[in-house]
């Protein structure tokens, strides 16, 4: 079997060939026999096109079977597949364009208007296949490399040149292997594939862990409260989101007058890019039925670290030991450091190649012995369990004190009138004012003062913002995770 990332597919067309392996929004139903065609044909047209072994194939995309296909194609042709969300601007397009230098353009056009914008904008045509149809340029790469890149992954930035996290042919393998060892996929499953598959949740431990274990995903290009509430009804056993998509959800089948989740196959729900609340915690579990699982990773360690495995109504609100194979300790020298709380480093075969085209940012997290040195912060307690304390560069102090955001939103997320919230810290005189910003549920009458008691139940008096926003959105990226560094802006006349 290769040892690429496409070689996944092998055991699947020996075994299972006429089996389902995906669906989309687009009316695509590939048995796992369509999927090996349809990378065979991208194959053939990148190559046609002069892409070669060290190149990188850019991928304007939202969730459907088409880049699947385009993620394998690429891995057979030893080049890179370089994933973008659709629904970045022009401009952050360009950036990532500039920096990677990639020798051919994709785009979905077909299940995505912001998609076609971009190929319209950069002059990509149509091109069919037995990948659909999709918007396709020629462009001008310059081989790098000996191939071992499988994905070239652009974190979010807030200004300047985007830093490109290269995850390896192994990285992205043990990323889905270990995913699909976590959740126990078999081939029986139905996986939903609703987080953006440009980034490297849904590519390493959704779609990847599903080709490992050979089991079929739902693709969707956008979340829906409907139509996950529908695809639950239908049959998906396996669903991993982030907690907005679950708080929407909640809300969407309270409005149909059910209390919880309209399904009798769902067996695995996980939550991620926030901690959870042990009162949060419960109600979800009471909504799905299931333990709701909770994890840590991030885009420089193919997703997964570490991982809970918990029955249901265990009070753990830890995000679990490190996965099999993987390390993780406390550098307990950072600011905020010492009583066992510190920097969290992470070592093994999960852990990036680098950063591209800049050595100088991969020597500042990657260490001598093979650390990853990550920013965040937390502490391992008796049971090896790791708790995640907040970003380093997040940790606000106020009067003297350290005051982890996650703990404050933790709090603030447990009102039944919030759907997520966020916070940070605003120098003031000397000081850190604590800040929040909640985003409420539709037609809530709850007020700044009233969630400000609330939360004074739950926290010592330093950790209370000073201020609390209400908003119907906050600034999110594709992937469902809030930008803090556009909360200032986006709520500057209220800040006053």
């Amino acid at each position: 079997m290769s040892a690429r990332w496409h070689g996944l597919l092998e055991p699947q067309l020996a075994q299972r060939p006429d089996a389902p392996a995906l669906r989309d929004t687009s009316g695509a139903a590939w048995r796992w026999v369509d999927l090996d065609a349809a990378v065979t044909e991208m194959a053939d047209l990148l190559a046609a096109s002069g892409v070669q072994q060290g190149d990188r194939v850019l991928i304007i995309a939202e969730n459907c079977a088409a880049v699947v296909a385009a993620f394998y194609a690429c891995s057979r042709l030893g080049a890179a597949a370089v994933p973008v969300n659709a629904r970045q601007t022009a401009a952050e397009v360009d950036r990532v364009i500039a920096h990677a230098r990639p020798a051919a353009i994709l785009a979905t056009d077909h299940v995505s208007q912001n998609a076609a914008d971009h190929a319209e904008r950069l002059g990509a045509a149509p091109v069919s296949g037995r990948f659909g149809t999709l918007a396709f340029r020629a462009a001008r790469g310059d081989p790098e490399g000996a191939g071992d890149v499988a994905a070239i992954l652009y974190t979010t930035g807030t200004t300047g040149t985007p830093k490109g996290v290269m995850l390896t042919h192994d990285n992205v393998r043990t990323g889905g292997r270990l995913s699909a060892e976590l959740r126990g996929m078999r081939p029986e499953d139905l996986v939903y594939g609703v987080l953006p598959i440009s980034h490297v949740f849904g590519l390493a431990s959704v779609v990847t862990a599903a080709t490992h274990a050979g089991a079929p995903v739902q693709l969707e290009a956008r979340f829906s409260a409907a139509a996950l509430y529908e695809a639950l009804r239908a049959g998906v056993t396996l669903f991993s989101g982030v907690p907005q998509m679950h708080a929407l959800l909640m809300q969407y089948t309270r409005e149909r007058g059910y209390d919880t989740v309209p399904s009798d196959s769902l067996r695995y729900v996980s939550s991620g890019a926030a901690p959870l609340d042990p009162a949060w915690k419960r109600k979800a579990e009471a909504f799905y039925g299931v333990p709701l699982q909770n994890g840590y990773g991030m885009t420089e360690t193919t997703a997964g670290v570490s991982a809970t495995r918990n029955a249901l109504g265990d009070p753990d609100t830890s995000v679990g030991p490190a996965l099999p194979g993987l390390e993780v300790r406390i550098d307990e020298a950072v600011q905020g450091g010492g009583g066992g709380i510190g920097e969290i480093l992470t070592r093994g075969p999960h852990v990036m190649k680098g950063y591209f085209r800049d050595p100088e940012a991969t020597r500042a997290v990657l260490d001598a012995q093979g650390w990853m040195h990550t920013g965040d912060i937390g502490r391992l307690d008796e049971a090896g369990r790791l708790h995640v304390l907040g970003r380093s560069k997040e940790l606000i102090i106020h009067g003297g004190f350290n005051v982890f955001p996650p703990e404050v939103e933790a709090a603030l997320n447990d009102h039944p009138e919030v759907i997520q919230s966020a916070v940070i810290g605003r120098r003031q005189a000397g000081d850190e004012d604590v800040l929040a910003f909640c985003q409420v549920a539709p037609g809530s009458a709850v007020t700044p003062e009233a969630l400000r008691a609330f939360a004074a139940e739950r926290l010592a008096g330093y950790k209370l913002p000073a201020r609390i926003v209400l908003a119907d959105a906050l600034p999110a990226a594709p992937t469902g995770k809030i930008l803090k560094h556009r909360l200032l802006e986006t709520f500057a006349a209220q800040l006053g």
